[in-house]
């Protein structure tokens, strides 16, 4: 007979994990027991050597579906012997709150099981829409603080009835220490005004069939819900929401009804039915044949569609009730955080909903819908909020650090023992909602990981709302390069150490040099980094007004962009161009670049793509950042077209990509009459041929064969594609994020493995 201890790190948790290593033991004959300690699981085995070995090898390869098991250690036990006592599973240890960092396991859609009892005439929780078990249903949105119990979660006001108290204290029930366990008679309530249970669900049901919007209360927040194939509807939808063209998400009953909307590759398919239950990118099936019913204003002109299917038994019941796409978008009205307070959601949406379908069951932390898209096998994380965050990642540190992230597409991380969680997405820190949304955040993730950071890395740019909060803190600071921040982001996560090659193209970041970067090659590694190479610099007329106004950087570029010796469009190219344009707006716009009074300069990949896109008729305003180069990558299709012109020259000891060429080749093949798609692809391989151009001379220079990709740009999966096909062409190994947004949403990792690395290197 052996003893030994055994400790389980990970994602063990509020996951099924001890009843799951009851089960095993007892299949071994094993004796024992089990407990949560410190934010892991540990305990005692006692039997033959090969059955505890085996024991050992099943909770690393048999764990259950929404742990994360990282390491199983087994050592010597003080104990000499153990007999006949069985297999126990122990309460959580007092004091375990004030203990170590922990994990925290995120919110995991309704499960098969789950959703078979939802639809059982014959069971207890039939249409209960708050059904769940170990295997699935809210957790990181309602944990107040850990260990993770249920009188620490916001279910703590729901005593259990004496069913639900008998399966959450049964070893082999699938609702052993189900948190959230609950039933209709002990459990949260729907609600629509006076109305509870199904008649609320029939109101609602009857609101969106005959038209309306309706205000749900989700996992992670309050969401707007209508039927996608209603244009008027979405219409509406667009102007209460104050929404303008950016795309809406759908949701959809199941795989099948995906299949009858866009096509599907067996990645995205895995994807769409993980528990994370992502809203998946999807290219929209042509034609109308098996085409279901979907409104144009739900992605007006895009090729592309955002599905994904329900995630709780709420979402499974409207669906079945509805039999159609539901358009699932966040409840909130543009750039503000999304509603979790009820008192808050109706006085924020009382303008846009109809009404409103709420429950009894508070939302602690704010979670939005994660979103991601695949590049052939590739996947890249768009969106990293419910579902995904805060799982943790990979990352080496010395002292605990934080990110304080950038100001668009933010997130923040926090950093200790060797993992990284990067906080829920944000949006965008414009306004004080939103900056109060990422503080709470910061506050509570910081208390229930136990991690209290030593050095705090934030942006260089100073008026970023993230830059000015860190540089409130009483901790050390240290300052990361935006776009280093970005490829250090990537080469972390893919475990690379030592110098990489980064290639980083997003719309704008400032340089060390206190100019605005955005095109950008650099030799790095995690601590620092030296550029080797760059796009050519254009005015950003009337500064970030250009990003809303891409005609205005179209002029700029024509007008002013870097001499390098290229000649720029001739004014008869540009003619058809400018004519379009409001007189007085471009008069304006030329006095501004001819006297440089507010035209900051960029090397911007991002601005770049707004200016062809204006150049080519397909954005002259937009509503949201991005818009431009989203519409001149749909342009572009998967049209093949000849590249236009592009030249690298070197100027101030770096390799420049010189645009002047590309826009007025671009321009000469417009005046002859070329198709807008053929020239939007022609605009995307050539890009990739320069960026191929610029990476092959500093690889003949000496710089690393390893190549990491960050920024936004890279959403873009034409240029990507383009990208990587042209940079393996040369033998080099190409990187780029999949569980780290390749995006903003990225930078606060990246500048934690940055500090990181910085402190290692000051042993």
């Amino acid at each position: 007979m052996t003893v030994r201890r055994f400790h389980v790190e990970g994602i063990v948790q509020g996951v099924g994990f001890r009843p799951f290593v009851y089960r095993t033991a007892a299949a071994l004959g094993l004796d024992g027991w089990v407990a949560n300690v410190n934010g892991h699981v540990e305990g005692e085995v006692a039997g033959p050597t090969r059955a505890i070995e085996q024991f050992a090898a099943r909770l690393s390869t048999d764990a259950p579906a929404l742990a994360r098991v990282r390491r199983v250690q087994l050592t010597d036990s003080a104990r000499q012997a153990m007999h006949d006592t069985g297999f126990q599973v122990r309460l959580s240890a007092p004091g375990d709150s004030d203990a170590a960092p922990r994990e925290i396991p995120p919110d995991a859609a309704i499960c098969d099981a789950c959703l078979s009892e939802l639809r059982d005439p014959r069971d207890r929780r039939y249409r209960y829409p708050f059904i769940n078990c170990t295997d699935c249903g809210p957790r990181a949105t309602i944990i107040e603080s850990l260990p993770y119990d249920r009188i620490r979660t916001t279910m703590r006001r729901f005593p259990l009835c004496t069913a639900c108290a008998a399966e959450y204290a049964d070893p082999g029930d699938r609702r052993f220490h189900a948190e959230p366990v609950a039933c209709p008679l002990c459990g949260p309530t729907l609600a629509w005004e006076k109305l509870r249970g199904e008649e609320a669900l029939r109101a609602a049901v009857k609101s969106v069939d005959e038209g309306g919007i309706v205000a749900l209360k989700g996992l992670g927040g309050y969401q707007l819900v209508c039927d996608a194939g209603d244009p008027v509807v979405v219409a509406e939808l667009r102007r209460r929401k104050r929404r303008g063209a950016k795309p809406f998400a759908v949701m959809v009953r199941d795989i099948a009804a995906a299949a009858r909307l866009a096509q599907i590759s067996a990645g995205e398919r895995q994807a769409l039915a993980a528990p994370e239950r992502p809203v998946v990118l999807l290219s929209r099936r042509r034609g109308r044949g098996r085409t279901a019913p979907l409104a144009p204003e739900v992605h007006p002109g895009l090729p592309r569609v955002g599905l994904f299917l329900p995630t709780t038994g709420l979402h499974h019941l409207l669906l079945d009730s509805l039999a159609r796409p539901l358009v699932v978008t966040s409840g909130n009205l543009s750039d503000e955080p999304i509603a979790i307070d009820d008192e808050k959601a109706r006085a924020a949406l009382v303008g846009v909903a109809d009404g409103f379908l709420t429950h009894d069951r508070p939302i602690r932390s704010r979670y939005d819908d994660s979103v991601v898209q695949f590049t052939g096998r590739t996947r890249i994380t768009v969106r990293r909020a419910r579902g995904l965050a805060p799982a943790p990642l990979p990352l080496a540190v010395r002292q605990p650090v934080a990110g304080a992230g950038a100001q668009l597409k933010h997130t923040f991380t926090l950093a200790a023992d060797g993992r990284a969680h990067i906080g829920p997405h944000t949006g965008d820190l414009a306004d004080l909602p939103t900056y109060d949304a990422f503080t709470a955040s910061y506050a509570h993730l910081k208390e229930l990981t136990g991690i209290e950071p030593a050095v705090l890395a934030h942006d260089l740019h100073p008026g970023y709302l993230s830059t000015q909060w860190a540089m409130e803190q009483p901790l050390r600071r240290i300052p990361v390069q935006h776009h280093h921040a970005h490829v250090a982001a990537c080469a972390a996560e893919h475990g690379v150490r030592g110098r990489f090659l980064g290639v980083a193209y997003d719309g704008l970041g400032l340089g060390d040099d206190g100019t605005l970067w955005g095109g950008e090659i650099l030799v790095a590694d995690r601590c620092g980094y030296r550029r080797v190479g760059r796009f050519a610099t254009a005015p950003l007329p009337g500064g970030d007004a250009a990003v809303r106004h891409p005609s205005r950087t179209a002029l700029g570029h024509l007008l002013g962009c870097e001499a390098l010796g290229s000649p720029r469009p001739y004014p008869w190219l540009t003619r058809a161009f400018t004519d379009r344009l409001d007189p007085a707006e471009a008069a304006t716009v030329r006095a501004m670049i001819a006297r440089d009074v507010n035209c900051p300069r960029a090397s911007s990949a991002g601005r770049l793509f707004d200016a062809v896109a204006a150049l080519l008729g397909l954005a002259d305003q937009v509503s949201y950042e991005g818009e431009a180069a989203v519409r001149l990558e749909a342009a572009a299709g998967e049209e093949h077209a000849v590249p236009l012109a592009h030249r690298v020259v070197r100027a101030q000891g770096l390799w420049v990509y010189d645009s002047a060429p590309t826009l007025a080749d671009l321009l000469q093949r417009q005046h002859d009459r070329e198709p807008v798609g053929l020239l939007a692809a022609a605009f995307h391989s050539t890009l990739a041929i320069a960026t191929a151009d610029l990476v092959a001379r500093a690889v003949a220079e000496g710089a690393p064969r390893t190549v990491c990709l960050g920024g936004g740009c890279f959403v873009n999966r034409r240029l990507l594609t383009e990208v990587k096909r042209r940079l393996h062409a040369q033998g080099l190994r190409v990187l780029v994020g999949g569980q780290v947004p390749v995006g903003d949403g990225g930078i606060s990792y990246g500048q934690a493995a940055v500090a990181a690395a910085r402190l290692a290197g000051e042993r």
